[in-house]
């Protein structure tokens, strides 16, 4: 993959932004030995693990299919993810650990301006990249991106609360604020990690999207409509990464020859193509005459069919 790639260009601008937020969160922890501050590096640690794990499921996602990977390599983009759900849970536990701590031992905080300054301006830069990397894998249909993003923004959001807990201590004086601040970044945590857990499960086990197949199955109405088919039924579709594949039954007159039926049929996975123009769409079709009865009189029963209540049977 070229470098030109904005998807391989933001991936490591956040590669490289992992190692500053570790970096400068550690120095602020060692400068005010705030408990918050500590949590929030701690989550940062996690997010640099998740990033390079990222970066190599991006490299290995983009692979051509091979004869060993038909499919593809896309799949791993929900390996990504949850693996960096799974991650960021881990570090939810640490950071909760680490405030209960704290509410035990109230820590003395020390240099709370520097550590406030150095918190503000790694906040900034979490913001800007992980918009980018939001909108970049959006652009890009990436879930590796967007979900590397999300995890950025995670890691913003627990900085901002980290400053808020250190704000308030600094102009209250009450230092219990510190650890109840790391508990409050702990369940956050906790929320982004169980999140991106849902969607890698959801991914893996080719969760139907109700919104891609009610696109695709207004393209094929219209289809039917402009009477290229006669019906249709065994409608499949997941979506990898940035590929939707379709599987289709299409019912077309028996009195048709074999090529005036490919013909036609050729023109429906052309226009299916065309309502995705994001992704790259695969289509496999299956004709049959339009007596379905006479040539399956058994049916398809043998196989759950999600259209069966958005379609006519034969």
């Amino acid at each position: 993959m070229k470098i030109r790639d904005p998807r391989v260009f933001v991936m490591r601008v956040s590669l490289a932004a992992s190692v500053l937020m570790l970096v400068g969160k550690l120095s602020a922890y060692y400068l005010t030995h705030s408990v918050a501050v500590l949590s929030d590096a701690a989550e940062s640690v996690v997010h640099g693990i998740a990033t390079g794990l990222a970066a190599f499921s991006l490299s290995f996602s983009s692979k051509p299919a091979d004869d060993n990977h038909p499919y593809g390599h896309g799949r791993i983009a929900y390996f990504s993810a949850g693996f960096e759900g799974a991650l960021v849970l881990v570090a939810s536990f640490t950071v909760i650990y680490s405030g209960i701590t704290g509410l035990l031992h109230e820590p003395v905080l020390n240099n709370l301006g520097v550590g406030l300054a150095i918190s503000g301006g790694l906040t900034l830069v979490n913001l800007a990249l992980g918009w980018s990397l939001v909108h970049v894998g959006n652009k890009y249909n990436s879930l590796i991106l967007v979900a590397n993003g999300r995890h950025v923004f995670s890691d913003m959001w627990t900085t901002v609360a980290a400053i808020v807990g250190l704000t308030l201590v600094m102009y209250t004086g009450q230092t219990w604020l510190d650890p109840v601040i790391a508990i409050f970044i702990g369940g956050y945590i906790m929320m982004t990690g169980a999140s991106l857990i849902r969607k890698s499960f959801a991914g893996l086990m080719d969760e139907l999207d109700p919104q891609t197949l009610e696109i695709l199955t207004g393209g094929l109405r219209d289809a039917v409509e402009r009477e290229l088919i006669t019906e249709f039924h065994q409608l499949r579709c997941r979506k990898i990464n940035n590929q939707i594949w379709i599987d289709v039954h299409v019912l077309v007159p028996g009195k048709l020859s074999t090529m005036e039926a490919h013909g036609r049929v050729t023109l429906v996975e052309t226009s299916l193509e065309a309502l995705f123009p994001k992704y790259q769409v695969i289509v496999t079709s299956h004709i049959e005459p339009d007596d379905h009865e006479a040539v399956h009189p058994g049916g398809h029963d043998e196989i759950s069919d999600p259209m069966e209540s958005t379609h006519h049977t034969h």
